[in-house]
C-alpha cells in the first residue's frame, strides 16, 4: 500500500510497503531503495540512496516508522544531513489519499481507439444506464408484473443509493447506478479504497439504506393498513438479507473479508472460503443457477486476494473496527430478521413466506 507521498528536491517521492515488513522508496517514479521484509515491521528503518545534481552528488535518507495497530506513521527526510520534510500520517490520511497510478503511454488513433472513444460517449449521455433499466424493467415485469417491476427496482435503486453515499462520505467520484437484469444492481466509483474500514462502510450502507426503506414501508403499513406496503416492507427485507450474506461478491461477504483479512490471512482465506462452499451448497439445494454464478466470481476474487495479501493496497482494519464492523453487522441482520418475524406472525399466508424461506 502507499504509505507516504510527498515532493522532494521538486520531484514526487513515494513510499509503499506492507504489514510483511517490505517497503519500496520512489523518486521521480523510479525506485531508489528497497528494503525486504522484516520480522519487526514496527521497527525504525530507514531509505538511504543518492541523486545527482549538476553533477553533484546529494545523500539522502528517509526514515520511517510504522505502527500498524492502530495505524501511525511517523517520517523524516534529509538531503545532506539537512531535514527537508518530516510529518506523522494515520488513517485518516491514507483514507483521503489518492493512489499513484502509472502514466499511460500515448496511444495513436486507430479503429480501436475510435470503438473506444464512442464507447465513453456513450457513457457520457448515460444511455447504458437507460438500456440497463429498461433491460431491468421488462425483464422483472415479464416473470412478474409490472407493479411488481417497479417496486423490485425501486428497492434495488433505494440499495445501491447507499453504497454511493458511503462513497460520496469518503470523497470518492462516483459513476452512478447500473441496473443487471436478474443480478440486481451496481454502484461504481472512479476511485479505489485504500482501507479496510472503507470496504465495510460502503458494503454495509447498501443493506442498511434498505432496512431505513423497510422501516418506512412498516409505518406506512401502520399508518394506513394498506397490505402493499406490508409486502414491500418483508420482500425489501428478505433481498438486503440475501445481500449480507456472507458469501463473496455479496455484500456480506466483502464485511467477511475485511474482519478476516484485517485478524490475520490464513484466517481470511479460510473463512471466504467455508463461506463459498456454505454458498454452493445453499444454490445447489434452492436450485439458484445465477447464485451459483455469482460464487464463480467471489471465488475469483477470494483467490486474487490472496495472492496479492503480501501486496495488499488496503489499510487493515483496527481492533476496535473489527469488532465494531461485527455488531453493525449483526445487528443488521437481526433487525431485517425482525422485520420478517414480525409480518410472519400476522398470520398472512403471503406475508409469512419469507420466513418460510429462511426456515429452508
Amino acid at each position: 500500500m502507499e504509505l507516504l507521498a510527498i515532493e522532494f528536491l521538486g520531484k514526487p517521492l513515494r513510499l509503499e510497503g506492507s504489514m510483511a515488513g517490505w517497503q519500496q522508496l520512489f523518486w521521480n517514479n523510479t525506485l531508489v531503495s528497497q528494503l525486504d521484509a522484516h520480522s519487526d515491521s514496527n521497527k525504525e528503518r530507514a531509505h538511504t540512496f543518492v541523486l545527482k545534481a549538476d553533477e553533484k552528488e546529494i545523500h539522502c535518507q528517509v526514515s520511517v516508522e510504522v505502527n500498524w495497530q492502530p495505524f501511525h506513521l511517523g517520517y523524516r527526510v534529509t538531503a545532506n544531513d539537512e531535514v527537508m520534510a518530516s510529518g506523522t500520517r494515520d488513517t485518516k490520511d491514507i483514507e483521503q489519499q489518492k493512489p499513484f497510478v502509472a502514466p499511460k503511454a500515448e496511444k495513436r488513433f486507430s479503429l480501436i481507439g475510435l470503438v473506444s472513444l464512442g464507447m465513453k460517449a456513450l457513457k457520457s449521455a448515460k444511455l447504458i444506464k437507460v438500456v440497463l433499466a429498461s433491460a431491468s424493467l421488462a425483464a422483472y415485469s415479464w416473470l412478474f408484473s409490472i407493479q411488481f417491476a417497479l417496486a423490485l427496482i425501486a428497492c434495488l435503486m433505494f440499495h445501491e443509493y447507499g453504497h454511493i453515499r458511503a462513497m460520496k462520505y469518503f470523497g470518492m467520484k462516483t459513476k452512478g447506478i447500473y441496473l443487471i437484469p436478474f443480478l440486481g444492481g451496481l454502484a461504481l466509483s472512479d476511485e479505489k479504497i485504500n482501507t479496510r474500514w472503507q470496504d465495510v462502510v460502503i458494503s454495509i450502507m447498501g443493506p442498511f439504506f434498505g432496512l431505513i426503506l423497510s422501516i418506512i414501508f412498516t409505518v406506512l403499513y401502520w399508518v394506513t393498513g394498506e397490505m402493499f406496503f406490508a409486502g414491500l416492507a418483508v420482500f425489501n427485507a428478505l433481498l438486503n438479507l440475501f445481500n449480507l450474506l456472507p458469501i463473496l461478491p455479496l455484500d456480506g461477504g466483502h464485511v467477511l473479508k475485511s474482519i478476516s483479512f484485517s485478524m490475520n490471512s490464513m484466517l481470511g482465506i479460510v473463512l471466504c472460503v467455508a463461506a463459498a462452499i456454505a454458498g454452493v451448497v445453499i444454490s445447489y439445494q434452492m436450485n439458484l443457477t445465477l447464485f451459483g454464478f455469482l460464487l464463480i466470481m467471489g471465488s475469483v476474487e477470494i483467490l486474487i486476494e490472496w495472492r496479492g495479501r503480501h501486496h495488499s493496497h488496503l489499510l487493515p482494519l483496527e481492533k476496535y473496527g473489527q469488532l465494531f464492523s461485527f455488531a453493525w453487522y449483526v445487528g443488521l441482520v437481526s433487525s431485517l430478521i425482525g422485520i420478517i418475524w414480525y409480518f410472519a406472525s400476522t398470520g398472512d399466508e403471503l406475508l409469512s413466506l419469507p420466513l418460510q424461506i429462511l426456515g429452508t
